[in-house]
């Protein structure tokens, strides 16, 4: 009759379930070891075996630090032994990471993006004259283009003087200019024909590369 069966709602939690029931016994068995020397001499130990159930990390820098580590958050922090390494503690291992600063910009329009507004404070510490407006025109451009990737529909070009002006508040004033910005097919269409230009040409390539080849192929034949 079996006298010594465990089950696994009896017994004490893993602190570091990798590494198995056999270590966190060891470890234990470490913890009750009342010789100072021998305890040592286990702990040390213990760190070896763990390496080996991690090959994969032996290159990793600090690896033996990582294991000193490990052992002790699987004593409970409770394990005096002589470390190579500082001790850790339990409350810098249960320490929260700071919260990080996430920007809390607002844009007025969404759909135009924190960069439209970036590139407009760009355009507004720039000396008025021909590269300021050129520039103007790109981003009102891009704001466009931004405007019908929301909207799939056209947009008058004095909705995005409109909002231009506000966003640079008042400092921009396309509208007052007789030029317009490019067509709505033109913003939506440009990259794909763009791209199927591309297409077109290395297929062109490619064919032109094979007729020459069947060529050389000929002449070949004929002179042997």
């Amino acid at each position: 009759m079996i006298s010594s069966l465990e089950y696994n709602t009896e017994r004490n939690q893993l602190n570091i379930p990798e590494y198995g029931r056999h270590i966190q016994k060891l470890v234990e068995h470490c913890k009750s070891l009342e010789d100072p020397a021998e305890r040592n001499r286990m702990a040390n130990a213990i760190v070896g075996v763990m390496g080996n159930l991690n090959p994969h990390l032996r290159d990793v820098a600090d690896f033996q630090h990582k294991l000193w580590d490990q052992l002790f958050i699987i004593a409970d922090f409770d394990l005096d032994v002589d470390s190579p390494f500082p001790k850790p503690t339990r409350e810098e291992l249960q320490a929260q990471p700071p919260r990080m600063p996430y920007p809390q910009k607002k844009p007025r329009y969404r759909f135009y993006g924190n960069n439209i507004q970036s590139m407009i404070n760009v355009a507004l510490s720039w000396e008025k004259g021909e590269k300021r407006e050129a520039l103007t025109f790109i981003i009102a451009n891009h704001m466009k283009k931004s405007f019908l990737n929301w909207n799939k529909d056209s947009v008058d070009d004095a909705v995005i003087f409109k909002h231009l002006f506000e966003l640079s508040n008042g400092e921009i004033n396309l509208a007052a200019k007789d030029e317009d910005l490019l067509e709505s097919k033109s913003l939506i269409y440009r990259n794909t024909n763009t791209h199927r230009s591309r297409n077109n040409n290395n297929n062109n390539n490619r064919g032109r590369s094979k007729k020459g080849s069947n060529r050389n192929n000929n002449n070949r034949r004929r002179r042997n």
